[in-house]
């Protein structure tokens, strides 16, 4: 077999949600484009993407992660720590950007369902 078929576009994961409404404020809040709001809600990330579904596990939630890389990781830190999310929306507050044993530099920030975000930064060559 010779990889995937031409064609192909994206892989989009489903996230769960605690509260649907509060989520989708929440992903708009770090500035994700929204583009589809119905039994679902599609969001855009670079290339990709995600979507918040109206279904939660509480098992699940607390052992989904998503990776953003991004290319300047201080200026969404800068964004981040502005919005104030553990105050606006109830989550743990944000982790500032560290360098990781495996060698990335990451910021953490966790939604309101508590799905763990890794904004990390490209590693420059």
């Amino acid at each position: 077999m010779s990889g995937v078929p031409t064609g192909t576009e994206l892989a989009r994961p489903f996230l769960p949600t605690k509260d649907f409404h509060l989520s989708k404020r929440f992903y708009e809040a770090l500035g994700f484009e929204k583009t589809f709001d119905g039994e679902v809600a599609i969001f855009a990330a670079g290339s990709g993407g995600f979507i918040l579904q109206k279904y939660f596990h509480e098992e699940w939630a607390a052992n989904c992660m998503m990776q953003l890389v991004v290319d300047d990781l201080a200026a969404w830190w800068s964004k981040i720590e502005s919005l104030d999310l553990a105050t606006r929306f109830g989550v743990p507050p944000p982790k500032p950007p560290a360098r990781q044993p495996w060698g990335l530099l990451v910021a953490y920030v966790v939604d309101p369902a508590g799905v763990l975000w890794h904004f990390a930064e490209r590693e420059r060559t």
